[in-house]
């Protein structure tokens, strides 16, 4: 049975076309006005605009381990319904995918529940304790890449040894940058003036871009390729921009929260605790200014959910992290596209592109006889983001109550209505 999408504005080699789409068999098998649609299901657009479906490199859908957090079926019918067709799985879960035999538990619960695709990661290290190298080599081919995300490794001999594997396996160490011996015991936010103000203990931007500048030099020595988790000071950017004008393999994200907030902005509430925390204007200005000049290549949400209690401590007692993935577009494209700050291309590129060129997945255009892994938007939807309505289990977002003008409406993944604003469930 054909999939007719009509109606609509499709996003075709940079520019949207005013045209139908048929799907047919998991693929796209046409773009052109549609004749007849007596074989299939019509789906009428009424002017929407389709897009490849995003990709979020940086999630934790918590299982298998930490089920009450999150599951692969919530967590990733969240991701639908923020227009994902695909996440990259962190691998801070327990078992830790450090090994093939581990890594096989998450694979079960992928393919049981996932309703879009899930790229795992596995571990650094053992464990993710820094100690000793997990098994690069056994898990290469399930794997989308290595990252120990929740903890810097501190070790430089040990990310050297790490990033020569992974050059031998041709893969790609992705690095949650925090040099601990850099921290305060009992940090909840960046230390600057709100943190000194209110005196809570703070976080200095040192202990990202200090790890960052390390690592950027065993790039240097080993040639691995080389990506930066939820970069969030001006240094890191900074570095980052160097790095590429010397041609080095290093690649970089950052999230919605950091290009929209600052510490300024900060409540007393779990919802704006996180690692590394909103830091300030800016930090804030140095990574919408490295998203325009490609410096910064992907937008990812570090979605992160907890439960409530676990968020209830306000900033100086709540855990680490917050939701990202029903939030993430509507929010960037009211905030910087609307406004005139970012170019839609450049906020497609960060969100579909970049991320399938880096992490080397399938997909990311619209053409005949592509995947048809679909987001369709709506830009005049004005509402208010409201957590009651996630379908994660993770309700702490700074950005709830928040006025925005922009939604998913539909999500198609392998040619699979995953999500249609009009149902629940």
């Amino acid at each position: 049975m054909k999939l007719y999408l009509t109606g609509g504005n499709v996003f075709i080699d940079g520019r949207f076309v005013k045209t139908d789409a048929a799907v047919c068999d998991g693929r796209i098998v046409s773009l052109s006005p549609v004749s007849s649609c007596a074989d299939g299901i019509v789906v009428e657009l009424n002017d929407r605009f389709i897009v490849p479906g995003f990709v979020d490199v940086h999630v934790h859908l918590r299982e298998p381990g930490f089920s009450y957090k999150e599951t692969i079926a919530s967590g990733t019918a969240a991701a639908a319904a923020g227009g994902y067709t695909a996440v990259c799985a962190m691998p801070n879960l327990n078992p830790v995918p450090d090994s093939a035999e581990n890594l096989r538990v998450q694979q079960q619960a992928i393919e049981k529940d996932a309703k879009i695709r899930v790229y795992p990661y596995g571990a650094i290290t053992r464990g993710e304790k820094g100690e000793e190298l997990a098994d690069l080599a056994g898990m290469r081919d399930a794997v989308c890449g290595f990252s120990d995300d929740g903890r810097g490794v501190q070790s430089k001999e040990m990310m050297r040894r790490a990033m020569e594997t992974a050059k031998a396996l041709d893969s790609i160490i992705v690095a949650h940058c925090e040099d601990e011996s850099l921290l305060q015991k009992g940090w909840c936010v960046h230390d600057g003036a709100f943190a000194k103000r209110h005196g809570l203990v703070g976080n200095d931007s040192a202990s990202e871009w200090k790890q960052v500048e390390r690592d950027i030099e065993l790039v240097r020595e080993t040639g691995c390729r080389y990506h930066i988790c939820h970069v969030s000071t001006k240094e890191s950017v900074a570095l980052v921009r160097k790095a590429k004008a010397e041609g080095l393999s290093v690649t970089c994200e950052t999230t919605p929260h950091y290009l929209m907030l600052c510490d300024e902005d900060l409540l007393d509430d779990g919802r704006f605790r996180m690692n590394p925390p909103i830091r300030t204007a800016a930090d804030r200005d140095a990574l919408i200014a490295g998203l325009l000049d490609g410096t910064v290549d992907c937008i990812a949400t570090d979605h992160a959910p907890h439960s409530a209690e676990e968020k209830s401590g306000g900033l100086a007692k709540s855990l680490n992290g917050i939701v990202g993935l029903e939030t993430a577009f509507s929010v960037l494209y009211t905030n910087l596209v609307e406004s005139g700050i970012v170019p839609f291309e450049t906020l497609l590129n960060a969100l579909c592109t970049n991320p399938r060129r880096i992490f080397r997945l399938a997909g990311g255009t619209i053409e005949e006889g592509a995947v048809a892994d679909l987001a369709v938007l709506d830009l005049n939807a004005p509402h208010t983001i409201d957590p009651a309505s996630f379908r994660s289990m993770g309700r702490a977002t700074p950005f709830a109550g928040w006025n925005v003008n922009a939604k998913v409406a539909m999500t198609i993944c392998g040619g699979k209505i995953v999500f249609n604003e009009t149902e629940r469930g």
